[in-house]
């Protein structure tokens, strides 16, 4: 479409915008505009994010050279094939948080982008210019459509959070150009990496262009039959082994996984295919019994960043890469509003929990690009400044090679109140709890708790209709004890439906205690150990915790311990089993109960190497 023809609708404007916003399915989001967080565990997060991370994330883009690559020749090019990505990531984060006091941030950096576009609306600083290998001569890897994917998801969000500005300008250029270039008469293949798919669709709900999504059912559509060379880690790696409607699970390379499943979805629900949404659903559904850790997190093969087979869940091979779970977020949200089933509500909440909260510093400065659940010996810190191999730093580093995780994280913060609530023609649904104030139609609600320290959740009508209407509450699958107003409720959505009164408040209580988890026995790598938990949160073990000479890898669990709370830890009783470390490490079977007894306090997973350097372990082996 012609920029003179780009019309951008007030109404998501008017309501802060979402980053997905389908025009049918069984709920409606929320906007930026309807849900304010206030202090909590989220808000604090996030605002450390706007205001520590940002400024970081913006230092390091133009310290290792990715910014300038915007405005310098070619040759002098410097990053990976896929640094525009983090720019554009950048910039959305941006457009999410809608702050006044960014906005010459803002404008200066689109200012940069914009000059480097070229007229027929390719954006690109690695392929196409002096030097520089020609445009899509590698798709396996180029990461182009990629890149192009992500500058479109930035323009969408200032259009819903802004309007119509010169960033919305540069993605409907690029849209069209690769509408242009990738259509039913051009290159009939596909991307290495997904995201260009999603980030049609969307452009397509901001602007009404049907063009775009049509380009996006032919990426769809195309991806499998196979399109793509095959490569050393085979063609599942990209999702090109079979067509997507025929896949058993989600497969390959996680992040782009994910994020393809993610397109697939708003696909289907734009077009009404209840086919294609059937298979995402089942894809979703095996990958969630089979090949996902406890955390919520993906990924178990460090060597293509992949899924790997079913109840292959090491833990101490565990990679769960932050942008996996960014992206395991953005699928199971658009198959919450398209189905509305609790399940995908509990996967973001323990993806949000255990890994989104736990991959940055305190101060926002610092970043886990892979999240491991059983770290053998103390990590090395990496010196403030440094930049180093994205899974090389055995504890948070200042910035990555490969920088995706810092700008997916910054992206997610700050759009992070959009996936609290939602609405439908019944009433509210509340999905995820934090003290927030929720604005949908002729309901305001306030929302006041400390979850997920206390399962105390109180929820007061500000403003109500006169009519009888919906309210329902999330009864997350891991509360075997929940009450609403005192009276029982069982996992799923507990709804009320009355007519309210301005003034009253509904009272869920979760049991929000310490439990025993253990494995489904088919995941071999932590047969004969458990987990502990408490509510939505992941608990560890450090070596910083446990008692002078007594090491991680010797301390066994007591059958049956008892659980104490105490000052923020979990209290276990167990023992610190002596070893040989000059003995075969194979025997006979046999019980013992030789050992010195140790109390092993256990914190939030979260939380872990906040102190300095140290060995952890989230499944301990019992007696």
């Amino acid at each position: 479409m012609t920029i003179e023809e780009v019309t951008v609708t007030g109404e998501w404007i008017r309501r802060g915008g979402t980053p997905a916003a389908p025009s049918t399915g069984r709920l409606r989001p929320l906007g930026l505009g309807e849900v304010t967080l206030r202090p909590g565990f989220w808000q604090r997060r996030r605002d450390v994010s706007r205001t520590a991370s940002f400024a970081h994330i913006e230092h390091w883009l133009e310290k290792a050279g990715w910014l300038p690559n915007f405005d310098l020749p070619s040759g002098l090019r410097r990053g990976r094939e896929f640094s525009d990505s983090e720019v554009y990531k950048f910039l959305e984060a941006l457009a999410w948080a809608d702050d006044p006091a960014l906005e010459d941030r803002y404008r200066a950096i689109v200012a940069r982008v914009a000059a480097a576009q070229q007229p027929d609306g390719y954006l690109n600083t690695n392929f196409g210019r002096p030097g520089q290998a020609a445009r899509y001569s590698d798709l396996e890897w180029g990461h182009e459509l990629y890149c192009h994917g992500h500058l479109i998801q930035a323009g969408v969000a200032r259009a819903r959070t802004h309007g119509h500005d010169d960033l919305v300008t540069v993605a409907v250029r690029a849209a069209d150009h690769v509408c242009d270039t990738f259509g039913p008469d051009g290159i009939a293949s596909v991307c290495g990496h997904a995201v260009i798919e999603t980030a049609l669709v969307e452009l397509y709900r901001v602007t009404g262009d049907r063009r775009y999504l049509e380009q996006a059912r032919l990426f769809i559509d195309r991806r499998g039959r196979p399109v793509l060379d095959d490569i050393e880690f085979g063609r599942a790696y990209f999702q090109d082994d079979v067509p997507i409607r025929e896949a058993r699970s989600l497969r390959g390379h996680a992040v782009r996984a994910v994020y393809l499943a993610a397109g697939a979805v708003d696909l289907a629900v734009e077009t009404g295919d209840d086919g294609l949404l059937d298979a995402i659903d089942r894809q979703w559904r095996h990958a969630a019994a089979r090949r996902t850790y406890l955390t919520g997190g993906i990924g178990s093969r460090h060597q293509d960043e992949a899924y790997g087979d079913d109840f292959v869940l090491p833990p101490d091979r565990a990679y769960q890469e932050t942008c996996a779970g960014v992206g395991s977020i953005m699928l199971a949200w658009r198959l919450l509003l398209a189905r509305g089933d609790a399940r995908y509500a509990d996967l973001i909440e323990r993806i949000l929990f255990n890994i989104i909260a736990t991959s940055p510093a305190d101060d926002g400065t610092r970043f886990f690009y892979a999240n491991t659940l059983h770290q053998r010996v103390p990590g090395a810190e990496p010196a403030a400044g440094t930049q180093v191999p994205r899974a090389a730093s055995s504890l948070r580093a200042s910035w990555f090679a490969v920088s995706c995780c810092p700008t997916n994280l910054s992206r997610t913060f700050a759009s992070l109140a959009a996936y609290v609530a939602t609405s439908d023609d019944d009433g509210v649904q509340i999905h995820q709890y934090t003290p927030a104030s929720i604005t949908a139609g002729g309901v305001e609600l306030d929302v006041d708790t400390a979850y997920p320290d206390d399962g105390r959740v109180t929820v007061r009508i500000v403003r109500t209709p006169d009519t009888p209407w919906t309210l329902a509450l999330r009864i997350p699958g891991w509360a075997t004890e929940a009450t609403v107003d005192g009276i029982p409720a069982a996992p799923g959505y507990a709804r009320i439906t009355r007519r309210f009164v301005a003034g009253e408040t509904i009272v869920l209580d979760l049991a929000v205690r310490p439990r025993v988890t253990v494995a489904d026995p088919r995941i071999d790598a932590v047969r004969g150990s458990v987990a502990i938990e408490r509510g939505p949160l992941v608990y560890c073990a450090e070596s910083v915790d446990l008692p002078p000479g007594v090491a991680l890898d010797t301390i066994r669990l007591e059958p049956g311990t008892d659980l104490v709370e105490r000052d923020g830890a979990v209290i276990v009783t167990g023992r610190a089993v002596p070893v040989d470390d000059d003995a075969w490490p194979y025997a006979a079977p046999g019980v013992s109960d030789a050992g010195t007894a140790v109390e092993i306090p256990l914190y939030p997973y979260h939380r872990w190497a906040r102190r300095g350097p140290s060995a952890m372990r989230v499944w301990i082996p019992t007696i």
